[in-house]
């Protein structure tokens, strides 16, 4: 990369502590000259903050509450350092939008991370958009808020991260415009892709979070066994591509090399590959149009000698089909979809409900709360609340 910076780009990353956090500071670690972190975030995870913030001395620290603030100045004091600690949801948006941000990685899993990442949206930062629920939940006004205060917006999910990268440098979000047939969404089909659907009743959380292929937050990676993650991440697509459900394709592919594939009209496919590392996509939204080295391990194809590919099967994951019911639905749906799944992927952490209750819990909170038109961040939030605490009297908590 040869471009030169007249400054350090300051970055704020949301969720610090996570997966996508901790790629992104080994990412910024390896590049001094390019950046440096403004704000660290964290929920609870204080003593994990505390060491990255003594590692990479971060202007600000913003932790959850009041007594995680209290433990993180404690964990601080005499380091020397200048860091300011604040805590809740209204210090992540400030950090988010604050005006000596430059870059906001978007990585705090679920519905909480999106007030902070519309702030940053709104502040008209680059924003690394890490938290695929900001766009399932908001969706046009996540995307008006973007295009309306001239933030750069750059998708971190392999997946979408590999679209953006086989898409015409020159897109306009009209697929027509560049003979574009269809987006094809690649997934690993996670840990039970083989198994016997008889037995999937049996399925621990221990099993469910074992991804085969990807390093990931327990959440996800039950989102990953039920494929709930892929169906969001067709809710995502079409908000950042503007594509139709129609046009949205997943395809099973087990190796996780093909990150994803855009299909032209003249029958050519153009496909983004790698080895199955966040630090990739992390990277090339870091250092966008430009590159930079990410640390990951060049793909060697002779090794793998081989690319699989199969239909999802929707008896295996309904959840994927929930996912594209609420998508053609439109209105509130897919913020109910999202909140449902968040209770009863939590209620199966928590031991409360088998795996295949996951989906029967999510279909029946969809069916008895309506959708409903979504003019504001009140409607989405009130919408959500009347999800979750649904969700939330089904399994029992």
């Amino acid at each position: 990369m040869s471009t030169t910076k007249s400054r350090l780009q300051k970055v704020c990353i949301l969720g610090s502590t996570g997966s996508i956090g901790v790629s992104t500071l080994d990412v910024l670690a390896r590049h001094p000259e390019l950046y440096q972190v403004f704000a660290l975030t964290a929920h609870t995870q204080v003593s994990k903050l505390a060491s990255q913030c003594e590692q990479f001395k971060p202007e600000v620290a913003v932790v959850g509450s009041a007594r995680a603030a209290a433990e993180l100045e404690i964990l601080l004091r005499g380091k020397n350092l200048r860091t300011t600690v604040t805590y809740g949801p209204q210090a992540l948006c400030e950090v988010a939008g604050s005006p000596d941000c430059d870059v906001v990685m978007a990585a705090i899993v679920g519905a909480a991370g999106l007030p902070a990442s519309l702030a940053a949206a709104k502040a008209g930062k680059k924003v690394l958009l890490a938290n695929k629920e900001a766009l399932v939940m908001s969706g046009q006004l996540f995307i008006d808020a973007v295009q309306e205060n001239g933030a750069t917006l750059l998708p971190i999910d392999s997946e979408h991260n590999a679209i953006f990268q086989c898409l015409p440098r020159n897109y306009n979000r009209r697929l027509q415009d560049h003979g574009i047939h269809k987006i094809v969404l690649t997934a690993s089909g996670g840990p039970f892709l083989n198994r016997d659907l008889t037995s999937l009743e049996k399925v621990t959380p221990a099993e469910a979070v074992a991804h085969p292929n990807w390093v990931m937050g327990r959440k996800i990676s039950v989102d990953s066994a039920t494929m709930m993650n892929k169906g969001l991440e067709v809710i995502e697509a079409h908000w950042l591509f503007n594509a139709p459900a129609a046009n949205i394709d997943v395809l099973i592919h087990p190796q996780s090399v093909i990150h994803s594939m855009v299909s032209y009209l003249d029958g050519s496919v153009i496909a983004q590959l790698g080895n199955p590392d966040m630090r990739t996509p992390i990277a090339y939204g870091l250092a966008y149009p430009d590159r930079i080295d990410s640390g990951v391990a060049p793909l060697d194809l002779a090794k793998i000698m081989q690319l699989n590919f199969n239909a999802p099967d929707f008896k295996r994951f309904p959840c994927l089909q929930l996912a594209y019911s609420a998508l053609e639905e439109g209105k509130s749906a897919a913020t109910i979809l999202n909140a449902s799944n968040e209770i009863a992927v939590q209620a199966f952490l928590d031991g409360k409900i088998g795996f295949r209750m996951i989906d029967q819990i999510i279909a029946r909170v969809m069916d008895a709360v309506p959708a409903t038109e979504v003019s504001d961040m009140d409607a989405i939030f009130d919408c959500d609340a009347k999800a979750r605490a649904l969700a939330t009297e089904m399994v029992g908590a």
